[in-house]
């Protein structure tokens, strides 16, 4: 989620503490352990009391977040989080928070490693001689494999996150855990390879059990009706059971008997030897395992801190990823907190532990304007106001804890010094305190210590008394908390509190929005607007005897009744006021739908244009390619015809020559109508060549599209001046060994250059001068691609310096 927001400033302070020069203050050194890991700094003063905290339900806000850890100790490292006044811890949290959700965000699978509490092991450790038990040696050996493991992936997003990298520490080698894991089993039993003392009497143990069970079953075959039962243990001794009435068959000593007295357990006198050697190597066993396990803890010991460290390091990362976790999962935003005691505004915030019910907590915003400090906030019970209290102090003890809350964007906070609160029923018999008195009590503490560097929480100010007597008295607390500049929220149902607010500077009233239809809240907050408390209506609502209520009308006292009549024109106002607005804001969108509908279909159509410009570009140049073709494969015929007729001897070959002549020309014409129907079909115009499609001929583009004109030229046959020989003249110009095509565009130079073409052949002309100028070279282009596509020209090149240079090509032809 979007914890980013806002938050550039806190991770610039956090870059810049970690680069800078600049001395390190009192305060941050008490903010960081001696491994590096960030830790809520106790030394400072504490900014809320823990009976403010219970008021406010800090202790379940926080156990919403803890479940979102991966470890208990994690868990517990949440839930010891406490509002702080250091500004520079404060952010660092907030910034690590924010760096990580971009992490996760991205699809990054950092995850936090499970450990466990090791922290008995490692006092243990820091015992000379002390030997761990196989228990905490696997807790051990697990957590040193969580460590390194965390240490891995800390150092792998060190170029993505690397506030969070920086929570890295040095943590034992990995190599001890494996140490660990090869000598114990998971249950802590010490296994045979861990040494070779321990295998070497665990093997003469195995044997000599064997041995003993084996006499102990002979004799029990041996004693026959007068046993009892089978083999077994008794004082560490391996026994037999036998009738007490048979005792004497058996020589041996008696470890115990049954708890009826009928059964003996003995040990054969000839069994005693190998009893003793079974307790011998039970011994050597025994010692075997402590040495196993005293070189493990040896092991160990050098490495107790670099522990600490470790297991710091695991909870710090868990403790971080709950927090962060939390706030995507909230879709909090990171808020900004100064030590400006002048900023503060909440956008867009719900109450933390409304947040996961059934329904969607109605979200407040709530801002201070400039020079104002107190927020009464009035209206019918249940209506919101006490919710509001505590989500405004949770926020506010969240961030102040290292914890993004659920808040949307632009959200600032003031970093206060005290946050304290005045909420609920405080009352003690076992302290002969009423209400009232409870109430007194805490309003004495808060005017002894508030300042302008604090946040008060009072909930039904003037409540408990005299009316008359409890608004007096309120205003005064408002008005002196207002006067040293204290950022104070305060509910109340006082008609004489809410006029005020309304004539204090520094002051507003506020309330909760309430369906004068349903008389139900809608939990939408509204500053600068007293609310109505509602109690006859509600109580005639409940059915309460009309007799009862017209009599409560007529003891209202007129000035009560003449301010709930303004209120309720006031709300009335403000109720049409919303309903224009949301009209407004209706249609807004609507218009707006509609003009992305439309810049959406204007786009597309563009889109449709220019692939059609395209098609078409493509279209006109294999037009122009097939056009070509269809003409050069005629004039081909035409000139293998004058070939033939300029060495003819006789009439016949004259005649053929004239035939084949005849031919090429037929065959250009149907060429030509080829073209025409092809260009018919693409929607192009067509009169004797292809030409540019116009008016009401246009397609559906909108717009003229530049065609191709492909001028089909008229082949026209005259007599020879020689009576004996019929030559054919194909040319509409005199042929000539120039030509000039400067100042025409590409298609007007390709036709004029195919009939030179023409006449230099037909005049049996060794080559073609084509004067086409620098330019751009686009007309020099076009030049080389209508040389290149007839097969009639040998080879062409641009001319040399004193011929015209680049502004030239020199077309020889194949004769």
């Amino acid at each position: 989620m979007p914890v980013w927001s806002n938050g550039l400033e806190s991770v610039a302070f956090c870059l810049f503490s970690m680069n800078s020069d600049r001395p390190v203050s009192h305060e941050e050194q008490q903010g960081v352990s001696a491994t590096g890991v960030a830790d809520t700094p106790s030394s400072f003063p504490a900014v809320a009391s823990p009976e403010a905290l219970d008021e406010l339900e800090f202790a379940a806000a926080l156990d919403a977040i803890a479940e979102r850890a991966v470890s208990t100790l994690g868990a517990d490292s949440v839930r010891s989080r406490r509002p702080s006044n250091s500004l520079d811890w404060i952010q660092s949290e907030l910034a690590m928070v924010a760096e990580l959700d971009g992490l996760l965000g991205d699809g990054d699978e950092f995850r936090p490693e499970h450990i466990d509490d090791i922290s008995d092991a490692i006092e243990a450790l820091e015992i000379p001689g002390s030997v761990l038990e196989p228990g905490d040696l696997n807790l051990v050996g697990g957590a040193l494999a969580s460590m390194n493991a965390m240490q891995l992936e800390l150092l792998r997003v060190g170029e993505d996150a690397p506030l969070v990298s920086a929570l890295v520490v040095e943590v034992p080698p990995a190599s001890l855990a494996g140490a660990i894991e090869r000598a114990l089993e998971p249950d802590g039993t010490v296994k045979d390879g861990a040494s070779p003392q321990l295998a070497a009497a665990r093997r003469k143990l195995r044997d000599t059990r064997a041995r003993l069970r084996a006499l102990l079953e002979k004799t029990l075959k041996n004693v026959g009706a007068d046993a009892q039962g089978e083999v077994t243990v008794r004082g560490g001794r391996y026994v037999i059971p036998l009738r007490r009435d048979s005792r004497s068959g058996v020589k041996g000593i008696v470890h115990g008997e049954s708890g009826s007295g009928a059964t003996l357990f003995v040990e054969p006198a000839e069994a005693v030897e190998l009893g003793n050697e079974v307790n011998g190597w039970e011994a050597e066993e025994a010692r075997a395992i402590v040495a196993v396990l005293r070189n493990l803890t040896d092991s160990l010991r050098p490495f107790a801190e670099l522990l600490r460290a470790g297991v710091e390091m695991c909870v710090a990362v868990d403790d971080l990823y709950a927090r962060t976790r939390y706030a995507m999962d909230t879709g909090g935003h990171l808020p900004t907190l100064t030590n400006d005691a002048t900023r503060f505004r909440i956008v867009e915030g719900k109450h933390p532990l409304l947040l996961f019910e059934t329904e969607e907590p109605v979200p407040f915003t709530l801002e201070f304007a400039d020079e104002e400090f107190s927020v009464l906030v009035s209206g019918p019970n249940a209506g919101g106001k006490t919710v509001l209290l505590k989500a405004v102090g949770l926020v506010v003890a969240l961030s102040q804890s290292g914890i993004v809350p659920p808040v949307g964007k632009k959200t600032a906070l003031p970093v206060f010094d005290r946050i304290f609160v005045d909420i609920g029923d405080h009352q003690s018999i076992a302290a002969s305190l009423s209400t009232y008195s409870a109430h007194l009590a805490a309003l004495r503490d808060i005017l002894e210590r508030a300042d302008s560097r604090s946040l008060v929480l009072l909930d039904e100010m003037g409540g408990g008394t005299d009316p008359t007597e409890g608004t007096a008295l309120a205003g005064a607390v408002l008005q002196s908390l207002n006067d040293r500049r204290c950022f104070t929220i305060a509910t109340t149902h006082l008609s004489g509190l809410k006029e005020l607010a309304s004539q204090t500077l520094g002051m507003a009233n506020a309330s909760f929005h309430f369906d004068v239809e349903t008389l139900a809240p809608t939990y939408r907050f509204v500053k600068d607007m007293p609310g109505r408390s509602y109690g006859l209506a509600i109580a005639r609502r409940l059915g309460l005897s009309e007799d009862v209520l017209a009599r409560a009308d007529v003891l209202l006292p007129e000035a009560a009744r003449s301010l709930d009549s303004i209120l309720a024109d006031l709300e009335a106002r403000e109720e049409a006021l919303n309903e224009k607005e949301a009209t407004a804001s209706a249609e807004i969108a609507r218009l707006e739908a509609e003009r992305i509908k439309a810049d959406a279909a204007a786009a597309s159509l563009e889109n449709r244009d220019a692939e059609v410009a395209d098609r078409e570009r493509e279209i006109e140049r294999e037009g122009r390619q097939q056009a070509r073709q269809y003409l050069l494969d005629a004039r081909r015929r035409v000139e293998e015809a004058l070939g033939m007729a300029r060495g003819a001897k006789t009439d016949t070959t004259a005649k053929q020559a004239r035939k084949m002549v005849e031919e090429g020309v037929t065959e250009e014409g149907e060429a030509l109508k080829r073209l025409e129907k092809q260009a018919e079909k693409l929607g192009w115009k067509v009169k004797g060549s292809v030409q540019r499609a116009t008016g009401n001929e246009q397609r559906s583009t909108k717009e003229d599209v530049e065609r191709c004109t492909l001028h089909a030229d008229r082949v026209r046959k005259t007599r020879s001046p020689n009576p004996s020989l019929e030559a054919f003249n194909l040319a509409t110009e005199s042929a000539s060994s120039d030509i000039d095509l400067r100042g025409r565009n590409g298609d007007e130079a390709e036709a004029e250059l195919i009939l030179a073409l023409d006449g230099a052949i037909a005049g049996d002309l060794p080559w073609l001068r084509i004067i086409h100028g620098k330019g751009t070279g686009a007309l020099r282009a076009r030049v080389a691609e209508v040389l290149e596509l007839d097969p009639r020209v040998k080879s062409f090149k641009l001319a040399s310096p004193q011929q015209g240079g680049s502004g030239v090509t020199i077309a020889e032809f194949d004769r």
